[in-house]
């Protein structure tokens, strides 16, 4: 059975969030990855962002944070946008500039006024996996583990990721973090008594 894994390593981190910034510049495919390596979003959440959700018009300046109702568990959510985040999203503004409060940051060329479709969100992600040569079942899921997986790498407690994850159970968010034995080694090797 295959399961969805988080990317592990920094540097295959790097060249999979590159691949639409470098190799294949794309701003949207670009800030689709970004944002969803840091936001622990879900990709159906993803895709219903609108421009007003994000940016204010008015004083011309991205918010601080992004209010959102998760759509799997009708909880409502605040999500702090960082610095990658208001980056990836000012290349891609600067690339559709004629956007509007209510138009979606993953707009659909084919369906006016629509997001992306989930399936196109997973053909954009696996792009960047296969061709950046990472280990297999990398997909949409992936963004939301990585971003778990290297919190819980730098230090955040589980119960505060279990609390972004909206997880109702600890064994949930630690099967989640995908933890495998050589994170289990790290440990042993750094503890030196």
């Amino acid at each position: 059975m295959s399961r969805t894994q988080p990317i592990r390593h920094t540097d295959e981190l790097i060249r999979f969030k590159d691949y639409y910034r470098k190799e294949h510049p794309n701003p949207r495919n670009y800030a689709l990855i970004v944002l969803g390596l840091n936001t622990a979003l879900r990709i159906s959440d993803i895709l219903k962002i609108t421009w007003g959700m994000v940016y204010d018009f008015e004083n011309r300046h991205y918010h601080a944070h992004l209010h959102l109702t998760e759509q799997k568990t009708g909880k409502e959510t605040m999500i702090a946008l960082n610095h990658a985040v208001i980056a990836a999203l000012g290349d891609l503004r600067q690339s559709t500039p004629l956007c509007h409060r209510d138009d979606y940051l993953f707009n659909s060329q084919k369906t006016h006024n629509m997001p992306i479709s989930r399936s196109q969100a997973f053909r954009i992600i696996k792009k960047a996996a296969v061709d950046t040569h990472m280990p297999e079942h990398i997909s949409c899921h992936s963004l939301r583990k990585t971003f778990g997986y290297h919190a819980w790498k730098n230090g955040t407690p589980p119960a505060l990721l279990m609390d972004i994850f909206n997880h109702s159970s600890y064994q949930i968010t630690r099967r989640y973090l995908c933890i495998e034995q050589d994170d289990k080694d790290e440990v042993f090797f750094q503890i030196d008594l």
